[in-house]
């Protein structure tokens, strides 16, 4: 492959895989560490989970962890794959890419544009955890707990999980492949299950109690206006 004059001993195909595996090792990596980062934050600011506010009920313990390996198993396994077969897909892989749809040029740019697109979606994560601060929790709430209602709140009541819809599909388009489909249809159906019961911890918990359910009256959406 030509880059500048210069004969790059990579096809153009393994390009773009290896700029799908940056992308996706750089969007882990990020991840990682803003979880990290706003985990310390929300302790130090917010205080500790509160036992007592622990969902413990069976769907409760089971849906996030779920949720987690749903979400990142495909894209670690794609980047380990990818990555010992030479920057290649492999043959069983391959059976899974989305074919027919567009030509071999449309797809490199479709896939180098899901790319950038992913890149820019790591900026509005880090926005919406911005204005979750230090109210940020995997499960249960804060000593000083309170209801967040600014920036992308003001939209819908769990912005973090409306971008894991949008990250599933640019998955989709980046691995060029039905995958991320599947993730994104076990994704929301257990979201149909976590965000009642979320809500519902929200609203055992005295301190905050009315003001949620105003705020529930207020931004109706869980997920997608108009939608969910």
């Amino acid at each position: 492959m030509h880059v500048v004059g210069l004969e790059v001993p990579i096809s153009l195909s393994q390009g773009i895989e290896v700029i799908v595996v940056l992308t996706i090792a750089n969007g882990l990596r990020r991840t990682v560490a803003k979880v990290r980062s706003v985990a310390a934050n929300a302790e130090s600011k917010g205080g500790r989970i509160r036992p007592e506010s622990i969902p413990t009920s069976f769907l409760a313990r089971i849906v996030t962890p779920i949720q987690v390996l749903v979400t990142f198993l495909p894209p670690v396994v794609y980047l380990c794959v990818v990555v010992f077969n030479g920057f290649q897909r492999p043959e069983w892989m391959a059976k899974f890419a989305l074919s027919g749809m567009v030509g071999s040029q449309w797809r490199n740019a479709l896939r180098v544009l899901a790319c950038c697109s992913n890149c820019l979606l790591g900026g509005i994560v880090d926005y919406v955890f911005d204005h979750l601060g230090e109210q940020w929790d995997a499960a249960g709430r804060r000593e000083k707990s309170r209801v967040v209602q600014t920036g992308p709140y003001a939209f819908v009541r769990h912005p973090l999980f409306s971008i894991s819809f949008v990250q599933e599909v640019l998955w989709v388009v980046m691995f060029w492949s039905y995958v991320p489909l599947f993730a994104l249809a076990i994704i929301a159906a257990v979201f149909v299950v976590k965000l009642p019961i979320e809500e519902s911890t929200i609203l055992q918990d005295e301190r905050v109690r009315e003001e949620y359910r105003a705020y529930m009256k207020k931004v109706p959406a869980r997920l997608i206006p108009y939608i969910w």
